[in-house]
């Protein structure tokens, strides 16, 4: 079993920043794509922006310049950095990455953050 523990979600105006926080931990023998998905108040889920274990990125449009996803591997961490927030950035922000959870490498799974909320107001 995997944990993933959100923070850093919180209130802020617009232009802002705030970095997210993703620690995973329990047995983890290796930590494949990480990825950072949002559910705003069109309840629609999209993926904001993902890490793969090679430390290649990809960002939804409308964040890129302002964001930027990383990983930390000894801390088992994602992290978010979000620069200059608009109001259309304002959502639940959820974890998820998919890990080998023993020396079977070839298999995975997907594990997900309980969500944070990140809310852009004047």
């Amino acid at each position: 079993q995997v944990q993933l523990v959100e923070s850093g979600g919180g209130l802020v105006q617009p232009g802002g920043s705030l970095r997210l926080s993703c620690a995973a931990s329990g047995t983890i023998f290796r930590l494949w794509d990480m990825a950072w998905f949002r559910q705003g108040p069109g309840n629609q889920l999209e993926l904001v922006a993902a890490i793969d274990g090679d430390s290649g990125t990809e960002y939804v449009d409308s964040v890129k310049g302002r964001f930027t996803i990383s990983r930390n591997n000894t801390e088992k961490t994602a992290y978010l950095q979000m620069n200059d927030l608009k109001l259309e950035d304002t959502a639940v922000y959820y974890c998820n990455v998919r890990v080998s959870t023993t020396v079977q490498l070839s298999k995975a799974d997907e594990y997900w953050g309980q969500g944070t909320q990140v809310t852009v107001s004047s």
